[in-house]
């Protein structure tokens, strides 16, 4: 998470959306930087306006816009996959001897198992009462994001290259494909309100 003072805004790190390289280009220039543990650098809509929201605006007295960006469902549980299978997660975490089917497959179950229970974007950026993100980007078109930084920021911004899955192959079955849709119906829903 990281707050721009000056500027009144706070942007969320929704996992496994480039929050990383973000806050290697930004860090220098937010008043605040939240990057341990990830339960914190992760923090949830939810929790930023219960808690942080309320204390940054009564000490600014003005209103933050509150920023996050959002990845396709598919692509996001690819890219947790993907970096699953990096041998230096815990081997419960481990998705090294799987294929993304069946990691799919597991996120689709109930319960998950540990390997992945990694949440959904919908979860995450959803507010359990009252209002959620201000402004919320599609990964895919994370220019449009960088532009809106460089408006706001006033300064370029270049995105480095950090914390990357490997590649790997993240083929579906079609009946795989069928009960992602369903069980992350919540995610779809949401994804495709943001514009292209």
């Amino acid at each position: 998470m990281l707050v721009f003072w000056d500027q009144r805004l706070a942007f969320l790190a929704t996992p496994k959306t480039g929050s990383t390289a973000i806050a290697a280009a930004l860090e220098s220039l937010a008043a605040v930087s939240i990057q341990r543990p990830p339960s914190l650098k992760h923090t949830t809509v939810h929790r930023y306006r219960r808690f942080i929201g309320p204390y940054l605006e009564a000490a600014s007295k003005e209103q933050f816009t509150v920023v996050a960006l959002m990845r396709d469902p598919r692509d996001w549980l690819g890219s947790w996959y993907r970096y699953r299978q990096r041998g230096v997660t815990d081997a419960k975490n481990s998705t090294l001897d799987m294929s993304f089917d069946d990691f799919v497959r597991a996120w689709c179950s109930d319960p998950r198992p540990e390997f992945a229970d990694v949440g959904s974007q919908e979860r995450f950026l959803r507010p359990r009462q009252g209002v959620g993100v201000d402004r919320l980007f599609r990964y895919e078109d994370i220019g449009s994001f960088v532009e809106f930084l460089e408006d706001r920021l006033n300064c370029e911004v270049i995105l480095p290259r950090v914390n990357v899955s490997p590649t790997g192959s993240t083929e579906l079955a079609p009946a795989t494909e069928a009960m992602l849709r369903e069980v992350a119906a919540a995610d779809y829903t949401l994804y495709e309100t943001l514009l292209p």
